[in-house]
């Protein structure tokens, strides 16, 4: 199962104190708009997505069809595939893909100790 490029995205109190902290571990804004309070950090292939104001708990995130440079890959794993493949798992999902479209589309689900797993392709 290939889950495509990985980041963690994290709910932040203050966007700006969090964008300074990273900063100072040597990461760069790679993406995002912090008018909107969000900004996805990048230090080599490490990803870090600062969220403000926008859900509860942090997600470990999962993108088909990225590289860590959010480049497209020729050859990736559809979320509707892992989406499958979970299934036939025993996997629980909270909210699913419809399996009959095609393009962008996401899936979470929890691991055992509660944390959110977000699979979203943007291709």
């Amino acid at each position: 199962m290939k889950l495509g490029a990985f980041s963690i995205s994290l709910s932040v109190k203050n966007i700006n104190a969090s964008k300074q902290f990273y900063e100072n571990l040597g990461f760069n804004v790679f993406a995002g708009e912090l008018e909107k309070n969000y900004l996805i950090m990048k230090n080599e292939d490490s990803l870090i997505g600062l969220f403000q104001g926008m859900f509860e708990n942090n997600i470990l995130t999962f993108n088909p069809g990225w590289d860590s440079n959010a480049n497209k890959l020729e050859k990736y794993d559809d979320v509707r595939k892992i989406q499958q493949q979970l299934k036939t798992k025993g996997v629980k999902l909270e909210s699913g893909a419809d399996e009959n479209t095609t393009g962008p589309a996401s899936i979470m689900f929890f691991d055992p100790d509660g944390n959110a797993i977000l699979i979203d392709q943007h291709v």
